[in-house]
């Protein structure tokens, strides 16, 4: 017989796959890979979580200047966690509520118009506004901001992930006009 002829109908045997060192090679690459990515990964998410949470409040913050003007009235916005009356302490992070402010105290009482609540509660991020608008904004007829004692109410929300040392941040810029900006900021902490 002849060996060469017989080699040939023989069918050749192909080894499928990858060896042992092979695959652990690829899954360290893998893994070196992941490690990179996912501290990206996370900043981006909180980079938009924070842009929601800006512009989230500043559409309310138009809302409640729009709103003024409409009613020819106070209406204020206040930081809430019930949805349904001011709170005194905690930052904008926990919601707030737009409301016809009738007897111009910046708080909302019994027999006020509810017009929208917001929902700031995003884990892990912070919002806290200045002397001015630590604790309400109120727009009156003309859609200028003002304090229930009647001075302008001009003041800064700054909105940041929560942080021991040098964060990203994004700042609601309230004009004496009552006109509301944005821009980016670095805190040098957000706690």
């Amino acid at each position: 017989m002849d060996t060469a002829h017989t080699q040939a109908r023989r069918p050749t045997r192909r080894n499928a796959g990858f060896t042992l060192p092979e695959l652990l090679v690829v899954m360290a690459v893998v893994a070196v890979l992941l490690a990179l990515a996912v501290p990206s990964f996370g900043a981006m998410a909180d980079t938009v979580r924070l842009n929601a949470l800006q512009s989230d409040l500043l559409a309310h913050l138009q809302l409640a200047r729009s709103e003024a003007i409409k009613r020819a009235g106070r209406v204020a916005l206040c930081k809430s966690a019930d949805k349904r009356s001011c709170a005194a302490a905690g930052g904008w992070e926990q919601g707030w509520i737009v409301f016809f402010d009738a007897n111009n105290n910046g708080a909302r009482d019994a027999g006020e118009t509810l017009i929208r609540s917001g929902d700031g509660s995003v884990r892990g991020l912070l919002a806290s506004g200045n002397q001015n608008v630590a604790r309400y904004i109120s727009f009156d007829r003309d859609g200028e901001a003002r304090t229930v004692s009647g001075a302008f109410q001009a003041g800064t929300i700054t909105m940041c992930r929560e942080s021991a040392g040098v964060a990203g941040a994004r700042q609601i810029v309230i004009n004496a006009f009552g006109r509301p900006r944005t821009q980016k900021s670095t805190v040098a902490s957000c706690a």
